[in-house]
């Protein structure tokens, strides 16, 4: 496979995959997300096969900037504050859906997740496409989400249409989520955006999340690397781990950073890197519970989680 054939900065090429029911990696600011477009049932199928993804896992629906949002879902006061905030930008909201959603998005569900990415190559190529996408995380599920275009051609290779090249994402970790289907909202997933900075924009009290899995990233084990991962509370936890190994002749990479965010931006980069470097396992240092440190942490734990929810 020539990798670089799929690789492309050419935005116009993109939008005719997606307008002929192709499947194209679009860079976003979290990160590179696979996308069709969201009223082609059938190009929404292939990215479930291509991912390998459970069919009942939802997918986010991600629109332009200036795309009418009340043609997806149905907003309330919360959730209006919440786009008028924070969009475009890392945060999901989860709505009801209008009939302009199909079950095959939403996993037979009443609700729709909805995003307007920041991204400048992902919203010129929304709004020239003029119509929704799915884009969830471009690769295999359950694997470590990809940062750059790299990572969804080693994940995926050509399996996908064509890969739109956009740069590293900014953030690193995906979308904060927010329910605001339930009597009070609730954080389904955690991501940049804080739970602090949710309730300061919101006049319901946030509640604590709870339910069934009706949103990605709410699975017990995910963003998982093919090596085990372990974690510690502090770096000289981790060094000792890693001292310990070491003289049993086993490869560790060890992944600490003291700023949570730098942390959320190079996570995926280095447990992948971990990968490249075939080394036996990973030993990652969790960071404080706060902040972008709860989304980091959520990530971490997940990935060092037994692997029983993947697809087979």
């Amino acid at each position: 496979m020539n990798s670089e054939a799929l690789i492309t900065t050419d935005i116009d090429l993109a939008v005719r995959a997606l307008a002929a029911d192709g499947v194209v990696a679009i860079p976003t600011e979290t990160v590179y997300g696979l996308a069709a477009r969201a009223t082609s049932d059938k190009a929404v199928r292939r990215v479930f096969d291509i991912k390998n993804r459970p069919y009942d896992h939802p997918l986010i629906v991600h629109l332009s900037p200036d795309a009418d949002v009340n043609l997806w879902g149905v907003f309330n006061k919360d959730a209006e504050a919440l786009a008028q905030t924070c969009w475009p930008g890392p945060l999901t909201i989860l709505v009801p859906r209008t009939t302009k959603v199909s079950d095959i998005i939403t996993g037979g569900r009443t609700s729709v997740a909805i995003r307007v990415p920041a991204h400048p190559m992902a919203q010129l190529l929304l709004s020239r496409l003029d119509d929704g996408v799915v884009a969830p995380s471009a690769n295999t599920f359950g694997h470590v989400s990809p940062t750059t275009a790299q990572h969804v051609v080693d994940d995926l290779g050509s399996l996908v249409d064509l890969i739109l090249d956009g740069g590293s994402c900014s953030v690193g970790i995906e979308s904060t989520i927010v329910d605001c289907t339930t009597d009070q909202p609730q954080i389904v997933r955690p991501g940049v955006i804080s739970h602090e900075e949710i309730q300061m924009i919101i006049s319901s009290p946030l509640a604590a999340a709870s339910g069934p899995s009706r949103a990605p990233g709410m699975l017990a084990s995910h963003y998982s690397p093919r090596i085990p991962v372990e974690l510690t509370d502090t770096f000289q936890e981790a060094e000792d781990l890693q001292k310990s190994y070491s003289q049993r002749n086993i490869r560790v990479a060890l992944i600490s950073y003291t700023e949570s965010a730098m942390y959320a931006l190079n996570l995926y980069r280095d447990l992948r890197q971990a990968e490249d470097d075939e080394c036996d396992r990973i030993i990652a240092v969790l960071p404080a519970p706060h902040g972008i440190g709860v989304a980091v942490r959520d990530r971490l734990i997940k990935a060092a989680a037994p692997k029983t929810n993947t697809a087979p």
